[in-house]
């Protein structure tokens, strides 16, 4: 059985935003949280998009490994 996997493009299509790289690098730059800020608590998400983040975390679902590469990617500390 073949395995599909789901890459961080996808998610950002999934969420209805724009999910080529560049556009992926640009909201990651502009979107970064403060520590204490859960990714699915961010104030830049929809109702829809942060109910699909919170679920696919929940469920650890196929989603989970790129919602978890999202959280970790807003996070970070620029260099």
């Amino acid at each position: 059985m073949e395995q599909t996997t789901t890459t961080i493009n996808d998610l950002f299509a999934q969420l209805a935003l724009d999910s080529d790289d560049e556009s992926i690098e640009t909201f990651i730059i502009s979107h970064q949280l403060p520590d204490d800020v859960k990714l699915i608590d961010a104030d830049f998400w929809t109702p829809r998009q942060a109910d699909f983040l919170k679920e696919q975390l929940h469920e650890d679902a196929e989603w989970a490994i790129v919602v978890d590469e999202l959280n970790v990617r807003l996070h970070k500390k620029p260099e």
